[in-house]
This record gives structure tokens, sequence and C-alpha cells, in this order.
């Protein structure tokens, strides 16, 4: 290990935890273990806090945040702007930490990490621009009242964000949380993912040497039955920016007045129209279906093609299908394991209801696992008795569903309890527009498949797929609140009267 990350970690092996500037042990003398997913055996260990120390960085949170509060916009970017290059300049053993904790291909783990300290220099930017306007009114703009008060209204920050991020990109889905919340003002609590713990504390590192005040940034690891609802219900919080699954309306459920900041999945449909480019609708669907072993939110997770290029769409994805590599991510193969067992114990269970009710095809060979290993899957025919056809599986399971229509294929999307991403493939720019109206989706991409950036775009979820908008400008907008200042003056005043 480089002298840059010697800190952050114990004597015993096992990873501490951040608090006041510190790196730290548990007082609780336990460890949780992080099983790498593709030997299934324990790759890491990090600290188990207990309840008091979590009860120690929202009181120096609260504290550090005060004065945070009062250092100039410019100077909070100049802070991120260090926090940037240093994560560049220290980005492989993040890098090879996403490799072992959670199967990322070796080379998409570099990816994300230099995406991440992309993230963190264009929100310092955004930021200074963004966070110093502010809006002058005056009264005689409503119905009855002179000119003689004026209200000035600016932005800002809400006090301490509790982040969380999701496993499957630990550090980007970490910072775009992180710094939009510190350029705002704010104080943060980091609870990492438990795979994708260490990746989390090498990138806090970074954070760390650049200087920021202590107490500012805490990172807490542990069980989640210990300290899981403990974090979100504290009453120290208050802003969640929580990115994961169905544990999301759980959160919001028990997290009363606090701001909420929620992506919680989609079942990102791509509607081919029977006007498409087939070559390119496969291309991405390839893609979009399979990248990362299928484990993205923004993951195609069903294919609604038309029944006059059905055919012929799925010879295309076929084709694309055989040509995947399945290994190790340190081989930089396509299909790399899931995350867990459980994880894979679902897939598969979704994958065998499809094949046990009629009509089902597997296209591309019969279904085969090793252990967290499944082979990409390209199922033909399922139908809406189907699980696959509703359910998100976050593997790499790809379902086509043959419809009648653009129409028919609309109603499907907007009968799904998610409504994350989708996608449509025509060459009518007009059709596009008015399907993507129809479709009750965050975002429609049109002749593309499903993603989450540039990371400047807005990302955003209806029904259960999210609550709150995500993009720089909008994490920047979700980390502040609004204050107005109204100057009363004596008698009535205008400009040049």
């Amino acid at each position: 290990m480089s002298d840059f990350y010697k800190d952050i970690v114990a004597p015993n092996g096992v990873y501490k935890y951040y608090l006041n500037g510190q790196w730290l042990e548990s007082t609780s003398g336990k460890a949780v273990g992080i099983t790498n997913p593709s030997t299934r055996q324990t790759c890491f260990q990090v600290q188990a806090c207990t309840q008091d120390e979590v009860n120690k960085m929202f009181d120096s949170a609260k504290v550090s945040q005060k004065a945070w509060a009062k250092t100039p916009l410019w100077k909070r970017a100049e802070y991120l702007h260090k926090v940037a290059a240093l994560m560049r300049q220290h980005a492989q053993p993040i890098a090879d930490c996403l490799v072992k904790e959670v199967a990322k291909p070796a080379k998409d783990s570099l990816t994300e990490v230099i995406r991440s300290a992309d993230l963190i220099d264009y929100t310092a930017e955004e930021g200074v621009r963004y966070l110093g306007e502010g809006q002058l009114l005056n009264s005689d703009s409503f119905p009855g009242n002179g000119r003689n008060k004026m209200c000035l209204v600016s932005k800002v920050p809400l006090g301490v964000v509790l982040a969380i991020p999701p496993f499957n990109y630990p550090v980007n889905l970490a910072v775009s949380k992180l710094a939009p919340a510190l350029m705002a003002g704010n104080a943060v609590v980091l609870k990492p993912p438990t795979q994708g713990a260490v990746a989390g504390i090498h990138m806090l590192q970074c954070f760390h040497a650049a200087g920021l005040p202590a107490g500012l940034l805490s990172l807490a690891t542990g069980r989640g039955a210990e300290i899981g609802d403990f974090l979100t219900t504290h009453p120290g919080v208050n802003c969640i920016s929580f990115t994961g699954g169905d544990t999301g309306i759980s959160i919001s459920k028990k997290a009363g007045m606090v701001p909420l900041q929620m992506e919680l999945g989609g079942k990102d449909v791509c509607i081919v129209c029977a006007d498409a480019d087939l070559a390119l609708a496969a291309k991405h669907i390839l893609k979009g279906g399979f990248s990362y072993s299928g484990q993205r939110c923004t993951a195609v997770k069903l294919v609604l093609a038309v029944d006059a290029v059905a055919d012929a769409l799925v010879a295309a994805v076929a084709e694309g299908v055989r040509k995947l590599s399945v290994g190790m991510p340190e081989d930089d193969c396509d299909i790399t394991p899931v995350v867990s067992e459980s994880s894979s114990n679902f897939i598969e269970g979704l994958v065998m209801d499809a094949k046990e009710k009629a009509g089902a095809t597997f296209v591309t060979g019969p279904y085969k696992r090793e252990g967290n290993l499944i082979w990409p899957v390209l199922l033909d025919n399922v139908t809406p008795s189907m699980r696959l056809a509703w359910e998100e599986p976050f593997g790499p399971v790809l379902p086509v569903m043959r419809v009648r229509s653009a129409e028919e294929a609309v109603a499907h999307c907007n009968a799904s309890k998610y409504g994350l991403q989708g996608c449509v493939f025509t060459r009518d720019i007009n059709a596009a527009i008015a399907i993507s109206d129809a479709m009750e989706t965050g975002t429609v991409q049109v002749n593309s498949a499903p993603a989450r950036g540039p990371d400047h775009f807005p990302f955003q979820g209806f029904r259960d797929s999210g609550i709150g908008s995500q993009g720089i400008r909008n994490s920047l907008a979700m980390m502040v609140k609004t204050k107005s200042t109204v100057i009363n003056l004596e008698k009535e005043s205008y400009t040049m009267g």
C-alpha cells in the first residue's frame, strides 16, 4: 500500500472509519467482512461502527458545518478541485478495490474513478456560479402594492447531509452526493455500501488529504441492523441522498420532514418501432443490457419490439450476445460475476420463472451459472405473466416482449411501478417525440440506450423509481434551501422616479 493510503487501515488489516479528520478503529472491536464476488472469499474487512460513534459524527458535523457555511464559494471550490486532482493522481488503488469488491471490469473501474474526479471539478465550477446567484423582488409587481418592499432571495445550506451510495457505482455515486453537498455549504456523513466500502474509504482519503476542515466529512461502516435505521432516522440529519433499491421506500416512510433525494432503480424499457435502424438498435440494446453484467439502474431491462421487426432484431442482438466474453473482472471480460450469491439466486429465480411458463425462448443457449458468474441470457417471447416482464433482474438477463404497436409498448411501460428511464428507436422524429411524451419515465433516450449522464444532465425517476432529481445543478439545488430577507422602506421608491 502506498504512503498516501497507509493511514486508512489498522495494523490488523481492518479498514478504519473516518471522524473529526482522523482514521479510527471502532470501540466495538468488531469487523464486517466484504466478500469478493469472483472468488466468494473475504477480501477486505471494515469497522463495525457503534451508534455512539455515529452520534459523534453528527455532533462534529453540526459544529463544523457552521464554520464551513461561512467559507467563500471560491474557497470551497478550491478544496474540491484539489480533491479531484488527488483522485486522478491516486486513482489506481481505488479502481483495484472496485475490481475486488464489486467485480467491475478493471478498465471500467478506472473509468469510474476518473469520471468521478471530472464530476467534482464540474460541480465546483457550476457551484461557484449557480450558488452565487440571488434574486431581488420588488413589491409593486403584485396587485395593490406599492414599491416599498424589497425581497432579497438567497440560497442557504441545509445543514448535515446523509449520503448513501449503492454498490454498483460506490465511488461515482458517492461523489455525486458529496461534491454538491459540500459545495453548497453542508457537512456530510457518508455511509458507503458494504460491497464497495473500501473503494469508498480510499476515495475519502482524497478528501482528507485535500485539507477539508475536521468534522465536515465523516464515514461510517457497519452492519445495517446496528446503524442502518439509526443513521436514517437520526435527529441530526437535514437531508438524505440515497441511491439503491426498495430500502429507499422504507427510508422515505420514516424520514419525516427531511428533504429526500432518492433513485431507487428502474425497469427501463427499449421500444423498437417498425421503422427503426435495427443495426443501431441492436448495438445499443447489447451495450445497454449487458454492460457491467446488467447491474445498472439504467440498463435496458425489457425490449418491447414491434412484431414486424422482432425476428430481425432478436437475431441481430443474439449475434452480439454470442460474442460477449465471460470471465473475471481482472481480465476485462464483458460479463463478470454479479455482486453476491443472493443476487445470483434472485436472477436465477426470474429466469426459471420464465422457463417454467410456456412461451419464453432461450435464444443464445441454455441457462448457465458458475458461482456468481451467470452467462448472458437473451429471452424471446416473454409474456406479461412472467416476472421478467415487470421485475428488475440487475444481472445479465435481457427479456424481449413482442408487441403489436408502439402504443401497446407505451402502455406496458406505464403499467410498471418503475419509471426511471426508457428509450425508443425510430427514424421518425415526430413519432419519437410523441412516444417520449407518452412514456411516464424520468428520461427517454431517442435512438440510444438509457444512461445516467453526462453527469450534468438531469436524472430522475417517477413512481417507485425515486424522489427528486439529480444531475450536478439539480443536486446543488437539492442541497440548499431558500431564504428571504425583506427590506421595508419608509415610503415608496421607484427606479429613476
